[in-house]
Order: C-alpha cells, then sequence, then structure tokens
C-alpha cells in the first residue's frame, strides 16, 4: 500500500510560481512512475506531467515550458515545480503513483493510487 500527501498549493497570481510536492509512504519509491493530474470545477481529470523511475518524463502541451518535474527518491517525493502561472491552471492537483499499465499514461484510470489533491488559484 502507498500513501501519497501533496502540499504546496495555494493562491498566486498569474505569472507567479508555485512548487507543489507529493510525499510517499513505501520503501519501494523509486520503482515507481509518479505522476501530476489536475482537475479543474466541471471539467475532467487531465494530465499534467509524469516522471518515470528511470529518469524521463513527458508533460501535457499545456504546461510545456512552464511547467517541470522532479524527483528525490530519497525523501520519497516527487515536485512539481510551476512557473508563469496562469488563471486556466486553476484546479485541484492531485498527485498519482504505480501505474497499472492496461492503459496510457494520461489517463487517470491507469494508476493504483491518489493523494487528496492540493487547490491552485492563479487570479488574473
Amino acid at each position: 500500500q502507498v500513501q501519497l500527501v501533496e502540499s504546496g498549493g495555494g493562491l498566486v497570481q498569474a505569472g507567479g510560481s508555485l512548487r507543489l510536492s507529493c510525499a510517499a509512504s513505501g520503501r519501494t519509491f523509486s520503482r515507481y512512475a509518479m505522476a501530476w493530474f489536475r482537475q479543474a470545477p466541471g471539467k475532467e481529470r487531465e494530465f499534467v506531467f509524469i516522471s518515470w523511475s528511470g529518469g524521463t518524463a513527458d508533460c501535457a502541451d499545456s504546461v510545456l515550458g512552464r511547467f517541470t518535474i522532479s524527483r528525490d527518491n530519497a525523501k520519497n517525493t516527487v515536485y512539481l515545480q510551476m512557473n508563469s502561472l496562469k488563471p486556466e491552471d486553476t484546479a485541484i492537483y492531485y498527485c498519482a503513483a504505480d501505474r497499472k499499465g492496461g492503459s496510457s499514461y494520461y489517463d487517470p484510470r491507469d494508476y493504483n493510487y491518489w493523494g487528496q489533491g492540493t487547490q491552485v488559484t492563479v487570479s488574473s
């Protein structure tokens, strides 16, 4: 069993930055793919970024060049650095871990574990 706890959300003006953290329990953190999703009111949960255990990463086109992902396996933590934030980035951000492998990594149904989410609000 893996538990994920997100932190770092908040209210920021457009153009500002936030860093989200996701702390994971368990001794096999380094073997997991770790991803960030977000869900805005009235919208489906959407893929933001993924970090594979081998070090590679991929992101949604909407955050390319503005967001970065990193992980510290010694601290069992994955980070999402968000720069040049826009009002359309407003959402609850969720951390996800351990892909099932049955569908695309863009699909939230492909993950076994989820955090409780952290709210990010970007004002214009």
